[in-house]
């Protein structure tokens, strides 16, 4: 079986109409979760990866975005109620930047990565990644080891979103160079691909099962057009 996946890239720091339109479509719920952050930034951030997501599954769907509802899995991951739960949608954002996934008959998980410099990431890989990735991150100097760390982890949280599953006891999942990557817990192969991104970040997104997907991407070096998806 072949997918169709969308991915958009939207920068958090949008024009104010931008932000309100986000804000507009929010349930109260998402409301009072916004409000919840001390920071301003962060309240804008949540507004508008939450927004977007609406936004872009209601353009998806052919239904206004503030009719949707979202309920949580097992783990935590939302998932559409009838009737749109034919759409399977993932979000991340990290720094000022929101990934927003939309696809059709498969699970679908996508994750973003800001390089965060400082971290003691030889650590961190010998603790989390199986060997063979932890030495590939190791054999980095200065950012290339922080890229390389980046995108194992993009690719592991994007694998573990689809499956709707736990990020810890995935976190030895191998995930470098393969196409397919079959998690333990819970078993089954998942189709991950890399996204292209801005510099200083780095994305993946996945799909339920070994088949194939089409690809959409809108963002990264095509930045207007994903502002112009929620403004």
């Amino acid at each position: 079986m072949t997918g169709l996946v969308r991915v958009w890239l939207v920068p958090a720091d949008v024009p104010p109409s931008a932000v309100a339109h986000c804000q507009a479509v929010l349930d109260d719920g998402e409301r009072a979760r916004a409000a919840a952050h001390q920071d301003p930034s962060d309240q804008q951030r949540f507004a508008v990866a939450h927004g977007a997501l609406r936004i872009l599954a209601g353009r998806e769907l052919g239904v206004p975005p503030s009719v949707l509802c979202w309920t949580a899995g097992p783990h935590g991951k939302p998932a559409l109620t009838s009737p749109w739960d034919g759409l399977h949608t993932s979000l991340s954002h990290s720094g000022g930047l929101v990934a927003v996934a939309v696809s059709t008959g498969r699970a679908v998980g996508v994750d973003v990565q800001e390089l965060t410099p400082g971290l003691d990431l030889d650590r961190l890989s010998a603790r989390f990644f199986p060997p063979d990735e932890a030495r590939y991150v190791a054999a980095g100097t200065g950012s290339t080891r922080a890229a390389r760390f980046a995108l194992l982890w993009v690719r592991k949280e994007a694998v573990v979103k689809a499956a709707g599953s736990r990020l810890w006891a995935n976190l030895p999942t191998s995930v470098r160079d393969r196409d397919v990557v079959c998690l333990t817990e819970p078993p089954g192969p998942y189709r991950v691909a890399d996204l292209p991104a801005p510099p200083g970040f780095r994305a993946a997104v996945a799909l339920a099962g070994a088949a194939p997907f089409r690809l959409t991407a809108v963002g990264g070096p095509d930045q207007a057009t994903a502002l112009a998806l929620v403004g």
